[in-house]
């Protein structure tokens, strides 16, 4: 049976490259780079060379970048750490209302700490009201955090111009991006948007899993959230997962080479795909899906049928796909995505979220269309209404 993986918002394929050097760094370079002796120097220098591989993806300084365990837990650091540190100055937090779980449940925690949170309403595109941010900022203000691609619907937030609203209102508020669906598909420049943190993840971008890193602009306040061995100048202790570090350092570095070539197969082939899926009865795209849009995310409503019931059906015929988000599909709920977009009642449970990767090829996109052809309307012939 023929396997076409359209899930990569979820998890992605590792790089061959990068399966082989983990495991040398596992089995070969393993010392522990707060050693003294010759194996912890070449453990360390993994850490170094990733620093330097980021900084200048980055644009940035080596030492305002972080590693941690995923995006979520760089997420988590932003916003817990920076909360923390400039709690004296203010108690209020803005975000949007399509955030990814790991920042909306970690704006959740920071209310039942106190703090005052604003969550901002996005259009029908799934970007953020800009006026709505404008009438939000105030004297208390701390943090905002946005991030930069939508990880349902693919739409692109105007970071640079939320942030320059931020910074004319209140140079000293912080602003953070959860930039894990946008690394790798965008060059992002924290410094000339005017972004303090920004969090990435490994196993996004054909690096490992349980990886993760975060730029914190040196002038940052932030205290941290782990405790330990005071690793990583004490903001985030543990033992460096170094085979994880050299692993996310080769993917940023290969997913960045030939980038535009990259993101514009992935265009061509999105666009394929809607051109096709539209010609399906009772479908609709969600957000946007032209050059304003991210290239590698499409979420297609499909009247009649339940997403769980498509998604199994698809999966039979070997398509591998997603109803939402990876973080929440262990307990289904309707997307807090669609609704805050405003998509209509007989969408919410009858979605899909078809997401690609350099790796996707155009005969894989056809099989999947021929897929939706031919279950879509015997699926719908069986549903009761």
């Amino acid at each position: 049976m023929k396997e076409v993986y359209l899930d990569n918002s979820a998890t992605t394929q590792a790089y061959e490259s990068v399966g082989e050097l983990v495991k040398k760094v596992m089995c070969e370079d393993y010392g522990n780079p707060s050693s003294m002796h010759a194996k912890g120097v070449a453990a360390e220098k993994y850490i170094k060379e990733a620093k330097e591989t980021l900084a200048k993806i980055w644009k940035v300084q080596e030492k305002e970048i972080f590693f941690t365990s995923g995006g979520t837990e760089s997420d988590n650091l932003a916003l817990i750490g920076a909360a923390r540190a400039n709690h004296r100055a203010g108690n209020h937090l803005i975000t949007s209302s399509i955030e990814h779980p790991a920042i909306i449940n970690t704006m959740r925690y920071l209310e039942e700490q106190g703090f005052r949170v604003t969550y901002l309403p996005v259009d029908r595109y799934g970007r953020i009201k800009l006026d709505a941010l404008k009438e939000a900022l105030c004297e208390d203000t701390i943090l905002v955090s946005v991030m930069y691609v939508n990880n349902e619907v693919g739409s692109v937030q105007p970071i640079q111009e939320a942030a320059s609203i931020v910074k004319a209102y209140n140079k000293n508020i912080l602003f953070h991006v959860d930039a894990v669906q946008g690394f790798g598909k965008y060059r992002i420049y924290p410094k000339k948007l005017k972004v303090d943190m920004c969090s990435i993840s490994g196993h996004k971008i054909h690096g490992p899993k349980g990886i993760g890193a975060l730029y914190i602009g040196e002038h940052v306040k932030i205290k941290p959230i782990v405790f330990g061995g005071e690793q990583q100048k004490n903001i985030r202790s543990g033992t460096e997962n170094v085979p994880g570090i050299a692993g996310l350092s080769l993917a940023a570095k290969t997913i960045y080479q030939d980038l535009d070539e990259k993101v514009a197969g992935m265009r061509q082939l999105k666009q394929h795909f809607i051109d096709g899926v539209s010609q399906i009865e009772n479908t609709t795209i969600h957000g946007l899906y032209d050059e304003t849009s991210a290239p590698h995310i499409i979420s297609v409503g499909f009247a009649g049928i339940r997403s769980e019931v498509l998604l199994h059906a698809l999966e039979e015929k070997g398509v591998y796909v997603s109803s939402g988000s990876a973080c929440s599909s262990n307990h289904p709920q309707v997307s807090g995505v669609l609704k805050g977009i405003g998509a209509k009642q007989e969408f919410l449970d009858a979605t899909l979220r078809f997401s690609m990767s350099e790796f996707t090829t155009l005969e894989e996109i056809d099989y999947t269309l021929d897929t939706l052809y031919n279950i879509v309307p015997m699926l719908r012939k069986y549903t009761r209404h």
